[in-house]
C-alpha cells in the first residue's frame, strides 16, 4: 500500500500531466502551447533553467520553488510532444534517469568499494565512456568533448575540457605554472592590441580566459558563478550611481561618477 505522500506525489504529477496535455490539445487547448516544438521550446528552457539558478544564488527559496515549477514544466510540454509524436512520455524520461543514476552508482546499487569522491568520479566518467563509446576514433576525448561542450556557454564549456583533460594526465605541474601562462597570455593580448592586430587579439583573449578557468579549476572555483556574482555587484553599484544623479550620468563628469563608485562600493558591501 502506497504512503498518503506517495499518492499525493503521484496524483499531483498526473494532474500536471493532464493539464499540459489539454493545453496541447487541437481542441480548445492553448494557440500558444499548441504550436510549440522541441526547437521553439529551446530559449525558453535555457531561460527558467537561469532563473533557477538566480533564485539559487539569492537564496529566496520562495522563488526557488516557482521557477523549479516552471523548469519541470518545460520537460513535461517536450514530454507531451514526443508523446504525441509516438517518441516516447514523461514516464520513458523518468524510467531513463532512473537506470541511469543506478549504472553509475556502483558504489551505492552495487556491492563496489570507493575510497573518495575522486574515486567516484572516476567511476562515473568510465561507466559514461562505456555507455557510449566512440568508434574509429583515436582521439576519443577530444571527440566526445566537441559533442559534449556544442549547447553549453563558453565558460561552462572551457571549464568541462579543462576537468576532462586534466582527469586523463594533461594537466600542468602545479598552479604556480598556470599563473606564468596567464602573463604569457596576457602579455601576447596586449601585444596583439599594440599592433592593432584585432583578429589575433580575439584569440588571445580567449586564450587569457581559457588559462584564467583553469586557475578556477585549480583553485575549485566556479567562474560561472564568479562572473554572475560580479555582474549582480556592478548593478547594484550602477544603481547606486544612477538613482544618485536622478537617472542622468550625461549632465555630470566621469570623476564625479568615478566618485560615487567607490562610494557606492564602500555603502553597498558595507550593508552586506
Amino acid at each position: 500500500m502506497r504512503a498518503p505522500r506517495q499518492i499525493r506525489t503521484v496524483k499531483t504529477f498526473s494532474k500536471l500531466k493532464k493539464i499540459v496535455a489539454k493545453l496541447r490539445s487541437p481542441i480548445k487547448g492553448c494557440p500558444w502551447d499548441q504550436k510549440q516544438t522541441h526547437v521553439s521550446l529551446i530559449p525558453y528552457v535555457l531561460e527558467e533553467a537561469h532563473e533557477v539558478a538566480d533564485a539559487i544564488r539569492n537564496g529566496n527559496e520562495t522563488d526557488l520553488k516557482e521557477e523549479l515549477g516552471d523548469l519541470l514544466l518545460q520537460v513535461v510540454l517536450h514530454a507531451q510532444i514526443a508523446q504525441e509524436n509516438n517518441k516516447f512520455c514523461l514516464e520513458d524520461i523518468a524510467q531513463s534517469i532512473s537506470q541511469k543514476l543506478i549504472q553509475r552508482h556502483p558504489h551505492v546499487f552495487r556491492n563496489v568499494q570507493v575510497k573518495n569522491l575522486e574515486e567516484v568520479k572516476k567511476i562515473w566518467e568510465a561507466i559514461k565512456t562505456k555507455e557510449k563509446p566512440l568508434t574509429n576514433t583515436k582521439s576519443p576525448i577530444s571527440d566526445h568533448l566537441k559533442s559534449k561542450i556544442r549547447s553549453r556557454t563558453a565558460i561552462a564549456g572551457a571549464m568541462e575540457i579543462s576537468k576532462k583533460v586534466s582527469n586523463a594526465g594533461f594537466e600542468w605541474y602545479s598552479l604556480e605554472s598556470v599563473w606564468e601562462k596567464v602573463d604569457e597570455e596576457l602579455k601576447e593580448l596586449k601585444e596583439a592590441l599594440d599592433k592593432k592586430d584585432l583578429r589575433n587579439a580575439q584569440e588571445e583573449l580567449g586564450d587569457v580566459l581559457f588559462t584564467l578557468i583553469n586557475i578556477a579549476r585549480w583553485c575549485e572555483l566556479s567562474p560561472e558563478e564568479g562572473l554572475a556574482g560580479t555582474n549582480k555587484r556592478f548593478l547594484d553599484r550602477f544603481s547606486y550611481v544612477e538613482s544618485k544623479l536622478e537617472g542622468d550620468l550625461s549632465k555630470h563628469s566621469l570623476d564625479k561618477m568615478q566618485k560615487l563608485w567607490q562610494s557606492a562600493k564602500k555603502n553597498i558591501d558595507t550593508q552586506k
